[in-house]
């Protein structure tokens, strides 16, 4: 069962989209007050900047395509962009496609985002040993953790660390982990 929460602005949206969502055997729609995890947040397009559920994907309704946009919202960590007035089955589509992982745009946006300069890739590439280490940043692993599962110091640990955000142009390890999964570094 996928829950969904919707944090559409205008109570008609909400309950135009909650009653279509409804009517999916596979779909749950869930309320803020027990929202506690919900598999993915739709909402607007002018409400994506508000504190939405962190683990959620997220799929922002909008009401015109504005150019590099949607490229904006899924850097941002957005997992779906649909028009105000996508069909049911498309709402539906998108929220089980995003609740799989999966990113979801509008045709006329895949050209837009296809055609986005990308990030430009590292110069210097990463040692084994600093993919190891960036791996384990992604597991959420502490330099003491690090240092102990590979039978190294923490001082080693930490210059691997920043060796690894210089190499990314990373400002943090939080960004390094990101950087590394979009570049193909690592999988999670």
């Amino acid at each position: 069962m996928i829950r969904v929460l919707i944090t559409a602005s205008s109570p008609e949206s909400r309950a135009g989209l909650e009653s279509l969502l409804r009517a999916s055997p596979d779909i749950s729609v869930v309320h803020d007050d027990d929202a506690a995890d919900p598999d993915v947040v739709i909402a607007d397009w002018d409400r994506a900047g508000e504190d939405l559920p962190p683990a959620a994907a997220v799929i922002l309704l909008a009401d015109d395509s504005e150019r590099g946009w949607a490229v904006e919202a899924l850097r941002s960590g957005v997992r779906g962009v649909l028009a105000r007035d996508a069909t049911p089955s498309q709402i539906v589509a998108a929220v089980e496609a995003a609740a799989a992982g999966l990113v979801v745009l509008q045709a006329e946006d895949i050209e837009t985002v296809l055609a986005a300069p990308r990030q430009a890739r590292t110069t210097e590439s990463l040692s084994p040993r600093e993919s190891e280490v960036l791996g384990m940043l992604a597991e959420g692993a502490s330099n003491k953790a690090i240092a102990y599962r590979l039978g190294i110091s923490e001082h080693t640990v930490k210059f691997h660390v920043t060796s690894i955000m210089t190499k990314l142009n990373a400002g943090s390890r939080t960004e390094a982990v990101t950087l590394g999964i979009r570049q193909g570094l690592i999988m999670l």
